[in-house]
């Protein structure tokens, strides 16, 4: 048996797939960078085989340098090829190729998907799983065991679906989906590429009541989840579905794990929405917004595109486009770190005739 606490380094075949070995002029492709021979030697005959950090990079290997911090480690690196920024690219070592990109770590991800894709589907249905015999399921997709697929359900071409995980009645999913275990799903339209990881729950009702003579009365939530194509949900994130209108997830947005979606929010395309943050109902962020981590939007307001929301704010009314802005109530960042100085200062005021002992202001 595998000694738990042993390492075989980034992308350990026990669970990663691995593809390759590919040549230079591949991984430039790829890539989308410039190829630079090394100086001194030539590229390796059989081509790199695989991906790892600088201080643990072998001849075969390729590697990258994103932040100025670890140029250091250029000097000692036994990497045979090197992905970096132009400003780097006089210091990558004699015996190392280069792939010069103004987006290095785009190049690198690009990198790492060739020689790592993903498993690909293995199509059918497991024994243990309860498919409605008004369910469609796409041949080429693979329902893993224990799953239920419920009635007049759609699960589209390629698709991959989890252990214990339940797809509702009526839910359409796109192709190449990937749906993690014991994910929920109801109530929900998904598009195409969308992954959506373990123990999420999608479309389940959202908090919505009135209050009546003898207390809270709930209100029928009656519309549903949208994930438009490449979207990726994290692990535990919770979606509402709309209580008349619909919730909405834009293209290519990623949620991570543990956030919250109110009913009826609208998020436009590629918004980030990090861990614990929380997003009421009815609220619209535009394209592009950032929601950072542990913060906390009210419902019923609109953050305007490319706005970045700082960890741990309370916004609590609508932020314009391109504002960034951190504290609670949220205020733009230049005001906060100003209060912040002001107050510093004012400390150390208050606290002065203490400390010197005077007893004199």
């Amino acid at each position: 048996m595998a000694n738990a606490r042993t390492s075989s380094g980034p992308a350990n075949p026990r669970f990663f797939t691995r593809s390759g070995p590919f040549d230079a002029q591949a991984l430039a492709e790829a890539a989308g960078a410039t190829l630079v021979p090394p100086r001194e030697g030539s590229f390796p005959a059989g081509g790199y085989t695989g991906i790892a950090p600088l201080q643990g990079a072998g001849a075969e290997d390729v590697s990258f340098l994103d932040n100025r911090r670890y140029a250091s480690l250029l000097e000692g690196t036994q990497a045979g090829l090197i992905i970096v920024a132009p400003a780097f690219a006089d210091k990558v070592p004699a015996h190392s190729a280069a792939l010069v990109s103004a987006t290095p770590y785009l190049a690198w991800s690009r990198v790492a998907r060739l020689f790592h894709p993903k498993a690909p589907p293995n199509p059918g249905v497991h024994p243990s799983a309860v498919v409605d015999a008004s369910a469609v399921v796409d041949p080429s997709a693979e329902i893993g065991p224990f799953v239920v697929v419920g009635a007049r359900a759609e699960i589209g071409p390629r698709c991959v679906i989890g252990a214990h995980a339940v797809v509702g009645d009526g839910v359409v999913l796109g192709a190449d989906c990937r749906i993690g275990s014991q994910v929920t799903l109801s109530h929900a339209m998904v598009g195409e590429r969308v992954i959506i990881l373990p123990g999420a729950r999608i479309g389940q009702d959202g908090f919505g009541f009135a209050v009546g003579p003898n207390g809270f009365e709930t209100v029928p939530q009656l519309g549903q989840v949208v994930l438009e194509h490449d979207v990726e949900i994290g692990a535990n994130t919770t979606i509402d579905r709309g209580s008349v209108n619909d919730t909405v997830i834009g293209a290519g947005s990623r949620l991570d794990n543990l956030v919250q979606i109110g009913h009826n929010a609208q998020l436009g395309r590629c918004c980030i929405v990090v861990a614990q943050a929380g997003i009421s109902g009815s609220t619209v962020l535009e394209d592009y917004v950032t929601v950072a981590a542990q913060a906390g939007l009210i419902g019923h307001i609109r953050i305007g595109a490319k706005a970045r929301i700082g960890a741990q704010c309370g916004v609590m009314s609508d932020v314009e486009s391109g504002a960034d802005v951190i504290g609670s109530p949220a205020m733009p960042f230049r005001e906060f770190f100003r209060n912040v100085a002001v107050l510093r200062k004012l400390s150390k005021k208050a606290s002065g005739p203490a400390e010197d002992g005077s007893g004199k202001g």
